[in-house]
């Protein structure tokens, strides 16, 4: 177990509430003590649902460590069932119910003989995964749970569907942005002549998850959700799939042409070079925008990027590739799958960090001193500590990161929209010669080079009055070479000498 203050990715049994709430008329079960129950709070103020968030917590207290808790967890099972109707309640323990080390598969077995909709155990290690593998884990599982109950009965549909079809993999509640980008996949495909078979976990039935395999292929927008169920799609039925993000016009041309390779090797004929240039050229005003004058002024600037998989891979591409702008740093949270990270950005970018620990990252971003910031809400923190702006592209993310508007960051309309948050993350030439005149906006100033709280040096008020006469744009890089020079002369207080000092060592 591992104490944080920050947790990039939560533990194993929000990945399964997540998939399970995603689901129509599926109801979660948690076998947990009070206080694992943040997840309704939490998914009912982000998603700002109208309805109830269907789980319920089977508390584990001082009776249940007593007696042991397989009455009180059949008991709520079966009651469930009976005041829900649900088609599907899913039982998943926490980390701390784990401890007891109680056989759940029984639990499951004794309450579907009394529960008429099925009852099914997410089988995920909560010390081994956290929510995002577990996520990924838990969607498989109940797809293959349906798969193998129609086969069983003899209700597996047979063939493909008449017109080129697509399952949409891995849309769930508290996703980035996930609505708005299913959306515009779903535009995307109907423009290309595409039907969608389905889209899970968001919004599906449990009950239609037979006819999965009645898809062509199946599309995967993100990596961290949806591979391993395509990969059992893939391996039971010879379902291809394309698990290429269309993030930016280069990588969207790139799975549109995927996509038409699968199509016409299964016996199609598309062409979609005609609608990929349409809309480069006249849709999506990124490859405009690329080479006007307002982007010219980005080119070369120092960038730093840090998310899941999914979204920093993406932005470090678009960023060095179509943007101009230089990507110093690009990182992420996701160790488990760094390998496959490396490969995507490592040609794109000056270093590549993969790290879960918000300090290791801020830190770095001290250092590199970049013009702008492309990560998590952790980084935007770190960012107006440090007086560096900062575009959030990736979970974990505030209630301001789930837009009432249509924000996609998938397709041509999300090359747009990923278009504005770049231009709009970086501080201008402008807005610097205007922020010196009105004596800047922040009201607080970073005297570090790093971020941790016990590295701040006192200033003296000669040696601050003085710094605040240093230009608002280049202020924070004198008071960190400033705070370096000190330290590196074991100096526990700022002075104006200290100053001239520092000034004179790093010959400016």
């Amino acid at each position: 177990m591992k104490l944080a203050y920050w947790m990039y990715a939560g533990p194993a049994h929000i990945g399964t509430l997540r998939i399970a709430s995603s689901f129509k008329n599926v109801h979660a079960i948690m076998h947990a003590p009070l206080g694992d129950d943040y997840f309704n709070v939490m998914r009912s103020m982000l998603e700002r649902e109208r309805e109830f968030t269907p789980v319920t917590t089977s508390v584990v207290d001082r009776n249940v460590l007593a007696r042991g808790s397989q009455e009180k967890v059949v008991d709520n099972i079966t009651r469930k069932d009976a005041e829900e109707s649900p088609d599907l309640i899913v039982l998943t323990p926490t980390c701390t119910s784990s401890i007891l080390q109680e056989d759940l598969h029984n639990f499951v077995e004794r309450a579907q003989l009394e529960a008429k909709g099925d009852v099914m155990l997410a089988d995920v290690n909560h010390y081994r995964y956290n929510e995002l593998q577990a996520a990924d884990r838990t969607l498989q599982q109940i797809v293959q749970f349906y798969i193998e109950k129609a086969r069983k009965k003899g209700e597996l549909p047979e063939g493909k569907t008449a017109k080129p079809s697509v399952n949409i993999i891995g849309m769930s509640t508290l996703g980035f942005h996930s609505n708005h980008d299913c959306t515009e996949l779903k535009r995307l495909m109907a423009d290309l002549g595409i039907e969608v078979n389905a889209v899970i976990p968001e919004g599906a039935s449990v009950n239609h998850l037979k006819n999965l395999p009645r898809a062509w292929f199946n599309l995967l927008p993100y990596r961290e959700l949806g591979l391993m169920t395509a990969k059992f799609l893939q391996e039971e039925f010879g379902t291809p799939f394309v698990d290429i993000t269309p993030m930016g016009v280069v990588e969207t041309a790139r799975c549109l042409r995927a996509i038409q390779k699968i199509l016409n090797e299964q016996g199609a004929t598309v062409d979609y070079e005609a609608y990929i240039n349409e809309q480069t050229l006249h849709v999506s005003q990124a490859a405009w925008f690329s080479r006007s004058i307002d982007c010219q002024n980005l080119t070369g600037k120092k960038a730093v990027v840090f998310g899941d998989n999914t979204h920093a891979a993406a932005m470090t591409k678009i960023l060095a590739r179509e943007m101009g702008i230089h990507v110093v740093m690009a990182g992420t949270f996701c160790k488990y799958d760094a390998d496959w990270f490396r490969e995507q950005v490592s040609e794109y970018c000056d270093e590549v960090l993969i790290s879960d620990d918000n300090a290791e990252i801020g830190d770095a971003i001290a250092r590199i001193e970049p013009s702008a910031i492309f990560g998590t809400q952790m980084e935007r923190h770190v960012g107006k500590r440090l007086d560096i702006p900062c575009g959030v592209i990736s979970s974990p993310i505030h209630i301001q990161n789930f837009p009432i508007g249509y924000k996609p960051f998938l397709g041509y309309e999300g090359s747009n929209q990923i278009v504005d948050l770049i231009y709009n993350s970086f501080t201008l030439g402008m807005e610097d010669h205007l922020l010196e005149i009105f004596g800047g906006h922040d009201t607080k100033e970073v005297i570090t080079k790093g971020i941790s709280a016990d590295s701040d040096l006192a200033w003296n008020k000669e040696a601050q009055a003085e710094l605040n006469k240093v230009p608002g744009f280049v202020r924070g890089k004198v008071k960190r070479n400033t705070e370096k020079f000190a330290r590196e002369r074991n100096l526990s207080e700022i002075t104006i000498e200290v100053m001239y000092a520092a000034k004179e060592a790093v010959g400016a």
